[in-house]
């Protein structure tokens, strides 16, 4: 009885390591091994990327793919096997040497803004190429290996997630809202700058006569927004929205918002803007009392300015009353040239809406990640301008990591 039951134990057992074997063959019936890719232009070593490849293979569920330590003895015997083999005659080498029914490797390129992997799968038997992929992607190398998991899929005609396919693949474009070679400079800019012309004569006059009574050079704070409607690697068309605050430094809060549209040329970053700016002041009528008439020469009289002068001075002189009414003289009484048709700045009059063109010169240099523009550039208004200098400071941004993907 008990041989028997031995005997019933031992079939079971044997048809059990059949069945197990079976198997196995029936989900990895063929074997596959891959050899160390080419890589050049990144900073992935090409083991990296033969691991990459490897991984990518075991999650199709169609091979049963040797690791490395299955390849170890193998590629030890020679150099070519072991970081050189990605001929057709290599593989097909390599393959038999190993018992494998298949080989893979193929290359992974940066060329320019754009990474290009190219595989080849060898039927080893038959010594021959059976099936190519080649892909290009844009320079985003912290995302190889889906990139990897693409061309893999490409090569053994799977479908390919299209989110991967619209975040990764290079769109060969001649102008692109994406390019990733381009800088986008949006960020704060603090600057300085001198005012000139009628706009010197406004900060140094005093407060008494509606000026700003300050140092005719101001603090500039602010923040550039940007948007690029035209780009290429090497050229970069884009609006930009400036609003800015300056004066602070002297008590003095003068806000202005520009609208530019600006040109960026080349990898170092040259740039060219021009466009309008809008302000905010506020003007009397009034005039300049050069010939010292009134008072200094040189003072600011406003129309109010005048009345209060005027009615205190001659309110009393018979030269200026009719039927024993007073009647106030015209400051061109005096001088000729003295009158109220003009408006010039004046902090104590009304507030109204100022315009000017703004042209900027600059260069955006790199500091590992950080780009740091600096601009000179010069503010021209009917009655002066500003002439300065700002800088400014931002982060590389490049286009969303399929990572950060909801």
């Amino acid at each position: 009885m008990k041989k028997r039951y031995y005997t019933h134990s031992a079939l079971l057992a044997i048809c059990f390591l059949f069945g197990m074997k079976s198997f196995a063959q029936e989900t990895h019936p063929d074997k596959i091994a891959v050899a160390r890719p080419a890589v050049t232009g990144m900073q992935t070593q090409a083991i990296t990327a033969e691991k990459m490849l490897r991984i990518e293979l075991a999650k199709l569920d169609l091979y049963y793919v040797y690791d490395a330590f299955d390849m170890a003895e193998v590629t030890a015997e020679s150099e070519e096997f072991e970081s050189q083999c990605q001929s057709k005659f290599c593989l097909t080498r390599l393959g038999k040497k190993l018992t494998v029914n298949y080989t893979i490797s193929g290359s992974y390129d940066k060329l320019g803004n754009k990474i290009v992997i190219q595989l080849k799968l060898v039927d080893v038997s038959k010594g021959e190429v059976i099936r190519t992929s080649m892909l290009e992607f844009d320079d985003q190398e912290l995302e190889l290996q889906r990139m990897t998991q693409c061309a893999v899929r490409k090569l053994h005609g799977l479908e390919i997630d299209k989110l991967l396919t619209d975040r990764l693949y290079f769109k060969d474009e001649p102008a692109t809202l994406n390019n990733v070679g381009r800088i986008n400079n949006s960020g704060p800019r603090v600057g300085y700058a001198i005012m000139t012309g009628d706009l010197m004569e406004f900060a140094l006059r005093p407060e008494g006569q509606g000026g700003l009574d300050i140092f005719p050079g101001v603090s500039m704070i602010g923040y550039q927004f940007e948007k690029q409607y035209i780009g290429t690697e090497n050229f970069s068309a884009l609006f930009e929205f400036i609003p800015n605050v300056s004066g602070l430094e002297q008590g003095r809060f003068i806000p202005t918002m520009s609208f530019l549209n600006g040109f960026r040329f080349g990898k170092a970053g040259w740039e060219f803007a021009f466009g309008p700016g809008i302000g905010l002041r506020q003007t009397t009528k009034g005039f300049f009392d050069t010939q010292g008439a009134f008072g200094n020469a040189g003072d600011y009289i406003s129309e109010a300015d005048w009345n209060d002068y005027a009615d205190r001075k001659y309110v009393d002189d018979p030269q200026f009353q009719v039927n024993g009414v007073y009647s106030r003289p015209a400051p061109s009484e005096f001088v000729e040239s003295y009158n109220f048709d003009s408006r010039f700045a004046d902090t104590r009059g009304r507030t109204q809406l100022t315009t000017s063109f703004l042209f900027a010169l600059g260069r955006t240099f790199r500091a590992g990640s950080l780009n740091i523009p600096v601009n000179a550039f010069y503010s021209a208004k009917k009655d002066g301008g500003i002439v300065g200098i700002n800088v400014g400071f931002n982060v590389i941004k490049s286009k969303t990591s399929v990572k950060n993907w909801p």
